[in-house]
């Protein structure tokens, strides 16, 4: 099938390219509040695990409940700047929270639904978060290292009761739902609106703290490869915790005016996955490439695909053999993109232009994106280099300033003029990306990003290791998967059963999804 879509036409759209940002610029008030009041139309599809208990909400359902989340934070006296930690799974309150704190000007400090309490703990404490909102899925791990968070004041309790938490339904029923600019101090684009923990190779996550400017500048990621469009139904599988729901279920989608399914379920359940796109009538969707592959390796013929029109994925590269299986089933190609937490979407196959498979594309409009040395000399077509962006002025849109309380770290990705990103790639004659690893030994597998250092750490925590070191396994449907060698104490015999009780260990000391799926015992590490 030939994409309808007219040809791409990248020399105009990179010379026509043209993103102002307010300096008074505040997503909820500018963006969201302008649906509901303009453009008002379904913006949720909120779909529960069984699949039965589905709930459409509004734009100015949205709006509403923020202005009653924002005021119930002012009455328990949190103020601008100050950080509120969200643990939440695909519910809508999520979206009440972060545009909540986005209107009074709270800091949200998204986590993924996989954290632990040592997780929860180092987090809140670097960020010095005053607020802890969490489901009762995360509020034991919440008791249990409260004690050693000084800056935690409020507890908030989403959709349960907890003696010392404060009900989230309470608290907002209290609330009015009104709230302007004049009842509150003003925000500046380049204040702060969300911090993300993005995993480092040799110690703990970085805090990423993304400003107002930043959800604006998600404009790019909505016309260059997202295609949205207002009479669409999105949706993008991820956790709520992650960078990609910004991409996926927050900004481009709501700057679309688009409807969204939010579907809560666990893991991937093929046959819902292929319900709901064809009972909600899904028109564009997302996927990390694990997803994709998966699918590929299912019987695909009878389902029901008519509604969609643009597919995309992003995360880690994607095989063509996986690519061809969509096209044949769906009569869609997938469009790969790249980014990360620190950026927005910066590299993208662009619908209407030729797609070269396993390729991230090109540049997008707004962006300086090339092949450097260390020195940050652009290098020659087909050299592998560092993927960068240069620091420009106006500043690239969407790129982060610098990590959060790390001015060492900052330092590191920022020089030379150009942002380095950490991963390496070569670009081929005709200016697409074609993407190679990371430049240091962050794993990627199914599109979680994990670090060897946090793995390392928690594997010693295990009575029986004493020496670890944690690397990335090639995997065909994950890409990578982690592996870990480990040395015994002398008391511990190796076993099965023993690499088993270690792989149970990290789940609980640290995210699930950063457990090893193989142990290798040795005698000694070189």
């Amino acid at each position: 099938m030939t994409d309808p879509r007219p040809r791409f036409d990248y020399t105009k759209a990179v010379a026509d390219f043209s993103l102002e940002v307010p300096e008074d610029f505040n997503f909820a008030f500018d963006v969201l509040s302008k649906q509901a009041t303009q453009n008002d139309k379904t913006a949720l599809i909120s779909i529960d695990r069984s699949g039965r208990h589905i709930e459409n909400f509004s734009y100015s359902d949205l709006d509403r409940a923020s202005g009653h989340f924002a005021n119930a934070l002012l009455a328990l006296g949190v103020g601008k700047g100050e950080t509120v930690l969200v643990v939440l799974p695909r519910i809508p309150e999520w979206y009440h929270v972060l545009f909540g704190c986005a209107k009074m000007g709270a800091v949200a400090m998204p986590g993924t639904n996989l954290l632990t309490a040592n997780d929860l703990e180092y987090r809140i404490n670097r960020a010095s978060a005053k607020v802890a909102v969490v489901s009762e899925a995360h509020a034991d791990a919440v008791d249990a290292i409260k004690a050693k968070c000084p800056s935690l004041e409020h507890l908030i309790i989403v959709r349960g009761a907890r003696r010392d938490w404060h009900s989230f339904e309470t608290i907002c029923a209290q609330a009015s739902d009104h709230i302007d600019r004049s009842m509150v101090p003003a925000t500046s684009r380049d204040d702060l609106l969300l911090i993300y923990f993005t995993s480092g190779t040799t110690a703990m996550p970085k805090m990423v703290g993304r400003d107002h400017a930043y959800s604006l500048a998600h404009e790019i990621t909505k016309n260059y490869w997202q295609d949205l469009r207002r009479d669409d139904v999105h949706w993008t599988l991820t956790d709520t915790g992650w960078a990609k729901a910004a991409w996926g279920l927050l900004y481009p989608q709501i700057l679309a005016g688009c409807a969204m399914v939010l579907y809560d379920g666990e893991g991937f359940d093929l046959e819902m996955h292929l319900r709901i796109i064809k009972e909600h009538k899904v028109t564009t969707f997302c996927a990390p490439p694990t997803i994709y592959r998966l699918m590929a390796q299912a019987d695909l013929s009878k389902a029901d695909f008519s509604s969609l029109r643009h597919c995309f994925g992003a995360g880690e590269p994607l095989n063509p053999e996986a690519m061809r299986v969509w096209k044949t089933a769906t009569g869609c190609d997938i469009y790969d993109g790249y980014g990360q937490t620190e950026t927005i979407n910066i590299v993208a196959n662009f619908p209407g232009m030729d797609i070269r498979p396993g390729s991230m594309g090109r540049p997008c409009p707004g962006f300086e994106v090339d092949i450097i040395d260390d020195e940050g000399q652009v290098l020659a077509d087909g050299e592998i280099g560092h993927i960068a962006i240069r620091i420009t002025d106006p500043y690239p849109p969407g790129l982060f300033k610098g990590y959060y309380r790390d001015a060492k770290k900052t330092a590191e990705v920022f020089r030379n003029g150009w942002y380095y990103s950490g991963d390496t790639a070569t670009r081929d004659k005709d200016g697409y990306i074609w993407f190679v690893g990371r430049s240091d030994d962050i794993i990627s597998s199914s599109g979680y990003r994990i670090s060897p250092f946090e793995v390392e750490s928690a594997l010693v925590e295990h009575p029986s290791v004493v020496e670890s070191a944690v690397v990335a396994k090639p995997d065909p449907i994950r890409g990578e998967i982690v592996k870990a060698y480990v040395v015994l104490a002398n008391n511990y015999q190796a076993s099965h059963a023993l690499a088993v009780e270690i792989q149970d260990f990290v789940k609980q000391h640290s995210a699930p999804y950063k457990y090893p799926r193989e142990i290798e015992f040795k005698t000694s590490l070189p």
